[in-house]
């Protein structure tokens, strides 16, 4: 049994890893544990590269504190502020005891204005999206782009699928 260390106890980011590694590798069976890391970016990673730089560090940060593991894996959401409109994403960035490492992206996505005037205001995309949808902890559960697709896409689908992406080294290891 291959075991996963996610870089965060929020199970949207738990579930969404091990649904993206039974996927990407049907045969194996997983262990995955969540462990709160520090991203060394800002709380609310203002762009593709800082938002790529979180989830690079929590997958190291976690390699570091659980070291007796397969798979490290970080992930980071993040906004830019292109032309009056903000676009939120995520970046995954998987790393292996073997030393191979991948990274996956997320669709992007335009927030509502009010939601951006919040982030801009310097909230973090989850209490501006409370703040706009009167919610709780939404971060948690189907976050931003669940809310605004009234869940046809979760946040956990949202972010398996940059899993996958991220796997692609590891599911094609002779062309990487």
């Amino acid at each position: 049994m291959k075991k996963i260390i996610v870089a965060s106890t929020n199970p949207v980011k738990i579930n969404a890893v091990t649904d993206g590694f039974i996927r990407m590798f049907p045969e194996e069976q997983f262990e995955v544990e969540g462990k709160t890391v520090p991203s060394g970016v800002g709380a609310q990673p203002m762009s593709s590269d800082e938002a790529l730089q979180g989830a690079t560090n929590r997958a190291e940060h976690a390699s570091k504190e659980i070291p007796h593991a397969d798979y490290w894996v970080g992930s980071e959401a993040g906004v830019e502020d292109i032309d009056g409109e903000m676009r939120a994403f995520a970046w995954i960035a998987v790393k292996s005891k073997e030393g191979i490492s991948g990274k996956g992206r997320t669709g992007t996505f335009i927030l509502p204005p009010k939601v951006r005037e919040l982030i801009l205001q310097g909230k973090e995309l989850g209490e501006a999206d409370d703040i706009v949808f009167g919610r709780t902890n939404s971060k948690q559960e189907n976050g931003a782009v669940g809310l605004l697709t009234h869940d046809l896409i979760t946040r956990t689908s949202f972010y398996a699928e940059a899993v996958i992406l991220a796997l692609i080294p590891f599911k094609n290891r002779k062309l990487y």
